[in-house]
């Protein structure tokens, strides 16, 4: 009973961003704004499309129960849907799912941005940990992470390339962590 309540809100919850990233695609569009990576985008969604198929699959075909520190798990998805608004929040109008960028905007460095560059990826990652732990979903933990972290490494060099190219993210103090921090050769 409380997967299902639980799927359904978390469901509801990502098509509510959807709703809201859409219509910041169209104020970013009005005023000029340019999307990129409508390749790999499609491969985003398949994925996170997909965690959701595989995680109602493998809870209800397999019978998976509760994590016994299910409640555990449960406290820190709460903290990261308080990272989530937070994130959502100080985007404001720019938060989107897509790579949509303004011509010569200033990058956002408020809020979790302030200290991270990537946080809404972060936020996802850990999402895709806890939501499967906390059903012992262990086949969609596995599975969804490595297809992420995929997915992530062409994404977010794509994105830092977008943003050096086309706002004043060089400007950006050098001492905010990337999600996927830069290996020195």
């Amino acid at each position: 009973m409380f997967f299902k309540i639980f799927f359904s809100i978390v469901i509801i919850q990502r098509l509510v961003e959807l709703m809201i990233a859409k219509k910041n695609e169209k104020w970013m569009k009005s005023k000029g704004g340019e999307e990129y990576g409508q390749k790999h985008y499609l491969f985003l969604v398949m994925i996170h499309t997909g965690f959701f198929l595989f995680l109602l699959l493998e809870v209800t075909f397999y019978e998976k129960s509760l994590s016994k520190s299910w409640l555990i798990w449960f406290s820190f998805f709460l903290i990261t849907q308080i990272g989530r608004v937070w994130v959502i929040s100080s985007l404001g109008r720019y938060w989107n799912t897509k790579i949509i960028v303004l011509p010569n905007a200033n990058i956002v460095s408020k809020g979790p941005y302030k200290y991270l560059k990537h946080p809404n990826y972060l936020i996802v990652t850990i999402e895709l940990i806890i939501i499967p732990i906390m059903f012992n979903a262990y086949i969609t933990l596995i599975c969804f992470f490595i297809l992420n972290q995929i997915i992530l490494s062409i994404r977010i060099p794509f994105e830092e390339q977008v943003l050096l190219n086309k706002t004043n993210y060089h400007l950006l103090n050098n001492h905010i962590h990337r999600f996927i921090p830069k290996i020195k050769k």
